[in-house]
């Protein structure tokens, strides 16, 4: 079983402990015949704790709401694989937008790869909704009723009584409520937060398809954050793999300064920092607080690892023991591998520039395309089974099928018009309103004389209209009967 791939790793020349290339031939949380070690990780205290608890209740509180946000009448984030709807920051996506969909997700991936270029996985630390709710959710309230790392495990190992018992009931019953508002919320991203609401609120026998998705939704979190936890980072998770690719020397991670660290040796009260120095030893005291805060069960001095989701727990941790030794902190901070053997700054790098105008270019189209996109999508097909028809005045006649999506907020009312050639169209049923962010059907019937019927097929152009502007302009073909000595079918 192999551990962290090969990456840049501060520190890869500390010559004490295990050997420097032991910790990746193995996964800190399984043993040697691959079962799983349970980590206890202690609770971490100090100011980047302070600081991701600040940014995870901005993050909770917009994630929890946004279902109910709405921009213009359309839901700030919805996902509606159902009904093929999506909507971001208000403005609603169908099947039609998929070019703009994919375009987006360039994008994002794009901004994802210059963002850990420079700053390594700070994604994963500090807003990665995983982390989010295992570090600062679910992890608090294990602390709250189990302890701290030590009094877990001591609490699993003891034998069971009423008290441990009332004590792992409480804690999976509370797991179990934020599970089910989590799977909740997640249902209301998919439905709509109307949807959701009517959804709860009905007779649940009249939606056991969605009673079904609550309950495995559920599930799926509950499983997630009371058991399966850190493997979710370490085994499903593809983002920690791609940082052989996108990490350089160059870019900022938690690090561990092995120059200032090394030699590791324990720390005696009678012996000054100066005293240490003489005798070759450094300023890491070999506490192993950091790993023992570690949520992920990895020894940051070995370098950069694929585990490591930057959580900044292991350098707050370290900050407080060189607080109590009288030694500066930052022995593991925030830095690169240059800077931890240079001395250098974060700098830019013709990578970082590349990605950059990659990321330009596809905001820049993305950018164009929402600027030219019409609020309606109109698709014109030929009715099923019909041909063209002969009037009593003598025209040919085609009966087509539109389409139209209002991709607006509004009630739309549109008018057709026949752009080109010249002819007569007639468009069946009451006046065009298409309702807000929904679908509508009508008939249409074009009639051309039989001089404009040249060839077969001829184009034909349909201008969709709204309050005199033209929204959209589509095209179909218009079929009749061919002329003698035409190589088309008639």
């Amino acid at each position: 079983m192999s551990g962290p791939g090969d990456l840049p790793v501060a520190g890869s020349r500390v010559a004490s402990g295990r050997g420097t290339g032991d910790f990746r031939d193995h996964l800190a949380t399984a043993d040697e015949r691959g079962r799983r070690i349970w980590l206890y990780p202690r609770k971490p205290r100090g100011r980047y704790t302070r600081a991701r608890r600040v940014v995870s209740v901005f993050l909770l509180v917009l994630l929890f709401t946004g279902p109910f946000i709405t921009i213009g009448g359309n839901p700030l984030l919805m996902i509606n694989v159902v009904e093929r709807r999506f909507s971001v920051l208000g403005q609603v996506f169908w099947p039609q937008d998929a070019a703009i969909l994919a375009l987006g997700l360039l994008l994002f991936f794009s901004a994802i790869a210059v963002f850990t270029a420079a700053f390594g996985r700070l994604w994963c630390g500090w807003t990665c909704p995983q982390t989010v709710f295992m570090e600062m959710v679910f992890r608090p309230i294990e602390y709250w009723i189990e302890g701290d790392g030590p009094e877990q495990r001591a609490l699993n190992a003891a034998p069971w009584t009423v008290r441990k018992v009332l004590k792992k009931v409480a804690k999976h019953a509370v797991f179990l409520t934020l599970s089910f508002v989590i799977g909740n919320t997640f249902l209301a991203y998919i439905l709509g937060g109307r949807a959701w609401w009517e959804l709860v609120t009905d007779d649940p026998r009249r939606h056991l398809t969605g009673l079904g998705f609550m309950v495995l939704f559920t599930l799926v979190f509950y499983g997630v954050f009371a058991r399966f936890r850190e493997q979710a980072c370490t085994f499903i998770c593809p983002y920690g793999r791609f940082q052989s690719v996108l990490l350089d020397e160059h870019s900022i991670v938690v690090a561990y300064d092995y120059k200032r660290g090394e030699r590791r040796g324990r720390w005696r009260r009678d012996q000054t920092p100066a005293e240490r120095r003489a005798a070759g030893l450094g300023d890491c005291i070999d506490c192993r607080r950091c790993v023992e805060v570690c949520p992920t069960g990895i020894d940051i001095r070995n370098g950069t690892q694929m585990e490591c989701v930057n959580c900044t727990a292991c350098m707050d941790a370290c900050d407080a023991v060189m607080d109590r030794l009288r030694l500066p902190r930052g022995l593991i901070r925030y830095a690169s591998l240059n800077g931890i053997e240079r001395g250098e700054r974060l700098r830019i790098t013709p990578r970082m520039v590349l990605y950059s105008c990659v990321l330009l270019g596809l905001l820049t189209a993305l950018g164009m395309i929402l600027a030219t996109r019409s609020p309606v999508d109109v698709t014109v097909l030929r009715a099923p089974g019909s041909l063209f028809q002969k009037t009593p005045e003598g025209r040919i006649s085609n009966l087509y099928q539109m389409k139209i999506v209002n991709k607006t907020s509004q009630p739309m009312p549109v008018e057709l018009e026949l752009e080109e050639p010249a002819g007569r169209m007639t468009v069946f049923g009451a006046p065009l309103v298409v309702p807000a962010g929904e679908l509508l059907q009508t008939s249409v019937l074009v009639e051309l004389e039989p001089g404009q019927v040249v060839q077969s097929p001829v184009e034909v152009r349909i201008a969709v209209m709204h309050q005199g502007r033209k929204l959209q302009s589509v095209r179909t073909g218009f079929l009749g009967p061919v002329r003698a000595g035409s190589s088309m079918i008639p």
